[in-house]
């Protein structure tokens, strides 16, 4: 599947399964309503637990959250990469509401993956960026162990996007940049 092909499916409200630079994750179009409710349903998440957004580029960024000339060193530094930063979200300024975030503080981050990078600049949207796992269960590299997750359940993702199994890795770290001092949330 190309780029071109999984940005179709993200428009139409699709919950693809789509390897990054981590983990696989599950991806859909953080605008839709329908389509982040779905995700939840796929995910056994609870309502509660906030989600991830992936962005294409610091610009994307600035428009979802306030992002002061130390923090943006930081990240500069940082992104494209296995980095996930919170931030006191903009409620006002961004162009479509954002489902599925705290209403005070969203976690951002671009990723180093050519084809989830390849996906922000085909659809022009803010995307979900959370493991491509059932609450609770471990978040995976392996392609098998995803598909496991998710047979015979009643919710499953719309598509799936198979590059094999993926290099090792871990979830990526998240640092709290809300504060006076960056504040690490997950190593």
């Amino acid at each position: 599947m190309t780029a071109q092909e999984a940005a179709k499916a993200v428009r139409q409200g699709k919950v693809l399964v789509c390897p990054t630079d981590t983990v696989y994750g599950l991806v859909c179009d953080a605008t839709n309503k329908k389509a982040v409710e779905k995700l939840f349903k796929v995910k056994k998440r609870k309502l509660s637990k906030f989600l991830p957004i992936f962005v294409k580029d610091i610009s994307m960024a600035k428009r979802l959250a306030h992002i002061d000339k130390k923090q943006e060193k930081f990240l500069r530094k940082v992104w494209p990469g296995k980095v996930t930063a919170v931030l006191e979200r903009k409620t006002k300024s961004a162009k479509r509401k954002i489902y599925g975030i705290d209403k005070n503080k969203i976690g951002l981050r671009i990723p180093n993956y050519k084809l989830v990078l390849d996906l922000l600049k085909n659809t022009n949207r803010p995307l979900t960026g959370t493991s491509a796992n059932i609450s609770g269960k471990p978040a995976s590299t392996k392609i098998g162990e995803v598909l496991r997750q998710f047979s015979g359940k009643k919710h499953k993702p719309d598509l799936i996007i198979n590059r094999g199994n993926l290099p090792k890795s871990k979830l990526s770290r998240v640092v709290d940049l809300t504060g006076k001092k960056i504040k690490i949330l997950r190593k």
